[in-house]
């Protein structure tokens, strides 16, 4: 009985493993969709565009870009988990993708479980600014500010639970100041106020900041990577600046429905690899601020397990209110 057993378990195991290797060999069969939980012309549809573009190219089928947005990107990755691993149906994932998995109460996936991690596509780093009138010039001032007024620092978010929300409550573990968050629909509103003086400081990504630190409305005091932003080669890293150990970036990356085969996978991965280091890609990226920084399946699932567990560290912390 137990030899039958075993049979069986190696005859099925063998049957996987050709219906696989058939699978990954005929793939691509049809065309390709990459999804996204965002609005068209975001981050996440160019990097998205970009891939898809390369990919035709490379595989001779059409690959096309959906943008399905709602509830932070979840709506559209629950979609991908319940689709099938057979190649057709890809994601761009944010550096939010994580970070949702510590904000939200209850997910209708499983953040790692249910998906393929096939690579990083690209990284930006936040930018810490402030209004050009405060006299406030470097980030130990902010700091020693932060610390000893009255009233909390206020700052501004694109939304409750998004990535500087969680960066700038990172710092304030770090530092011990006081701190006062308004969550906007959106970075755009809440650059607004900040130049108006409104807010104290924002974190943000250097997309909606750049413009007004390059014409005088903004001071940038800091970026929240642990190496320099290419764009502004000036500007210390928060870890430079005093915050020891402080390390976030933005990101987007690539993956597809947990079971993907391990071929189809392989080819995915070095194909993007190929388009991230074309000089038009570098170009197209470095326009909006992002870096290409591909990566191997395992490193990206360690970065993304790796994420979960710090944001869920600091959300215990600060007492969230669990979205």
């Amino acid at each position: 009985m137990a030899a039958l057993t075993r049979r069986a378990l190696t005859g099925g195991l063998v049957g996987l493993a050709v219906t696989s290797a058939r699978a990954a060999a005929e793939w691509p069969a049809r065309t390709i969709v990459i999804i996204h939980g965002f609005p068209p012309s975001g981050p996440s549809d160019i990097v998205a565009r970009i891939i898809a573009d390369g990919l035709s190219k490379a595989l001779g089928q059409s690959v096309i870009v959906e943008s399905r947005p709602g509830a932070s990107g979840t709506i559209a990755a629950a979609q991908v988990a319940r689709a099938a691993p057979d190649g057709h149906t890809l994601m761009v994932i944010p550096s939010g993708h994580p970070a949702a998995a510590a904000t939200f109460a209850k997910l209708p996936f499983r953040a790692v479980a249910d998906f393929t991690m096939i690579t990083l596509a690209s990284t930006y780093s936040y930018v810490m600014s402030v209004p050009s009138a405060t006299p406030v010039k470097s980030v130990a001032e902010l700091v020693e500010l932060g610390r000893t007024r009255a009233t909390p620092l206020i700052y501004g978010t694109p939304g409750t639970g998004s990535g500087p929300h969680l960066a700038i409550e990172l710092l304030a573990l770090k530092t011990g100041i006081k701190v006062q968050h308004i969550p906007f629909r959106g970075s755009a509103p809440a650059v607004t106020e900040l130049i108006a003086g409104r807010l104290d400081f924002m974190m943000d990504p250097p997309a909606t900041m750049m413009e007004f630190i390059r014409n005088g409305r903004l001071r940038a005091l800091a970026v929240s990577s642990a190496q320099r932003y290419f764009a502004l080669p000036d500007v210390p890293t928060l870890a430079q600046a005093g915050i020891a150990g402080f390390d976030v970036t933005g990101w987007q990356g690539l993956i597809a429905p947990a079971g993907l085969a391990e071929p189809i996978v392989s080819r995915l991965n070095s194909e993007v690899r190929r388009i991230l280091a074309a000089p038009a890609t570098i170009e197209r990226l470095h326009a909006f601020g992002n870096e290409p920084s591909p990566c191997s399946p395992e490193e990206f699932k360690a970065r993304i397990e790796a994420e979960i567990a710090k944001w869920a560290a600091v959300v215990e912390q600060i007492h969230f209110q669990k979205i």
